[in-house]
């Protein structure tokens, strides 16, 4: 069987019609990791031993754990230990199962961000007698944030792609989608390197979007440092 361009062609507005769905789960999925695992970190880094090695114990088990079978466990699972999660539909169920699974990998990545924030700072801050709230939002969480923000956009670049999951639970978007329609026209190749190519030209509008920001909160910095290094010349011209 040959490569059918015209039908290849036609596959993309079947397809992007799924677009909204995926995205919506990644962005709520990435929502929810976002706010467990920073809450998680900053159990992790100021609480007590005990819940600190509990937060470990979470980091080690859903980043151990695949996604199939985290989401087989939320969806098929949990409902059997409560009836508080009976009825849970599908989509809930990806939406939740992803959102876990990324904060662990979160937990690290801002706990890094967090612990790469100059000392000398914070001691300068406990200096001026400022309080460790306004230490933290005024000194590490800004630094923290940009440092980690890399890590963070690729996590979110594979929770984007993770999402092709959830077909397993029902819900229909880009891959379940695609794989109707190639088990119902039997062009496997064709419809599988369409929805390939769909996927990677979110993840390329991404991470254009990504550097931009990047490249946006970073320049406060790189003016510092400008000043910094015309502040030396000028004192090296004096001299």
């Amino acid at each position: 069987m040959t490569f059918s361009w015209t039908y290849f062609i036609g596959l993309f507005p079947q397809l992007i019609k799924y677009i909204p769905l995926s995205l919506f789960m990644a962005v709520v999925a990435m929502l929810i990791a976002v706010i467990v695992g920073g809450l998680l970190t900053l159990v992790q880094l100021y609480a007590a031993k005990p819940f600190q090695l509990l937060v470990k114990l979470y980091v080690s088990f859903f980043r151990g754990v695949p996604t199939l079978v985290l989401l087989f466990i939320v969806y098929y699972g949990l409902p059997e230990i409560s009836p508080t999660f009976k009825g849970i539909s599908a989509l809930t169920a990806a939406i939740a199962g992803l959102g876990v699974k990324q904060s662990a990998y979160l937990i690290e990545i801002f706990r890094a961000g967090i612990t790469s924030v100059d000392e000398g700072q914070i001691e300068a801050g406990e200096t001026l007698n400022f309080s460790f709230t306004r230490i933290f939002l005024s000194i590490i969480l800004p630094q923290a944030a940009l440092n980690a923000l890399p890590a963070t956009g690729n996590t979110f670049v594979s929770l984007l792609k993770e999402t092709s999951l959830a077909f397993t639970l029902g819900v229909t978007e880009i891959f379940a989608d695609g794989k109707l329609l190639a088990s119902a026209s039997l062009r496997f190749f064709e419809v599988y390197v369409a929805v390939g190519l769909i996927y990677w030209v979110m993840i390329i509008i991404y991470t254009w979007a990504q550097k931009y920001v990047e490249d946006l909160l970073s320049k406060p910095y790189r003016r510092v440092v400008a000043n910094v290094v015309d502040s030396d010349q000028q004192s090296s011209s004096a001299i």
